[in-house]
């Protein structure tokens, strides 16, 4: 489960959701967003493996500190929020291994088994994969958003609000555009675009209408990557066998000893 710390108009309960995370057995939540000191607190009292998603190596101490277990090391290349440093995977993976002393996962523009192999490689445990898995069977949302993750290569997203500090790399379109243009002529005004980035315009195009262009939604430049919608058993199984291929043949391969 994740619960994502992010500023809002009318913040939901968090206590409330911590509480049924334990009252139903939840062993695994991922926290993002602002500082989640207290709410790791609450959740290690009931056990939980703590997984604390974050886009610099700065926060990724403190969430350790607090006792995150795990570290998603979040990529500027994300869909949803990269923060304001704007650091990529290739610099920002090594960069976490060599700091931090708890496991980490690669997130952002992960979708293929090249991408596994490369997350290893560069000291990581695994992927976090979203935008990859919305172009799912499974995902419970509608074809007209699944096709546009493969119709779209990867200079299909945009970043919004990024003049009021809360930068989302959305899909590009007239409306993400629109929000830009606004902030443009009224940077920090968040009540003049407001209307445009509603959580309620976001779900009716993902579980109603299949619009793409009437909504802000987010997704990753790993839409460049995506040309199918598998089963999750399909994809799962697909990036591993790359990985391994990559690992155990061609890389092996160009090690020569003297």
């Amino acid at each position: 489960m994740n619960l994502t710390l992010l500023p809002a108009l009318a913040p939901p309960d968090y206590p409330a959701y911590m509480r049924v995370v334990a009252e139903e057995g939840i062993k695994i939540v991922e926290t993002a967003g602002a500082s989640p000191e207290e709410m790791i607190k609450a959740l290690k009292v009931h056990g939980i493996t703590v997984i604390h998603k974050c886009v610099a190596v700065r926060h990724a101490l403190s969430a350790i500190k607090y006792g995150a277990d795990i570290i998603s090391m979040d990529g500027f290349e994300c869909g949803g929020h990269p923060g304001n440093d704007d650091v990529g995977n290739m610099v920002l993976l090594p960069k976490a291994a060599k700091k931090l002393s708890v496991p980490i996962l690669a997130s952002g523009g992960m979708a293929d088994g090249k991408q596994l192999a490369g997350a290893l490689a560069m000291g990581c445990d695994g992927v976090n994969m979203g935008t990859r898995f919305m172009a799912t069977v499974e995902a419970p949302i509608v074809d007209g958003i699944k096709q546009a993750l493969i119709d779209t290569d990867e200079r299909g997203t945009m970043h919004v609000m990024r003049t009021v500090n809360n930068t989302e790399r959305v899909f590009k379109n007239p409306t993400a555009q629109e929000v830009v243009d606004i902030e443009t002529e009224h940077p920090g005004e968040f009540d003049k675009f407001g209307h445009l980035v509603k959580g309620m315009k976001y779900k009716e195009s993902f579980q109603v209408t299949g619009n793409t262009q009437d909504s802000v939604w987010s997704c990753g430049q790993s839409i460049g990557l995506i040309d199918d919608v598998p089963t999750c058993e399909v994809l799962i199984e697909r990036i591993v066998g790359e990985a391994e291929a990559i690992i155990t043949q061609r890389l092996q391969g160009l090690v020569s000893k003297l």
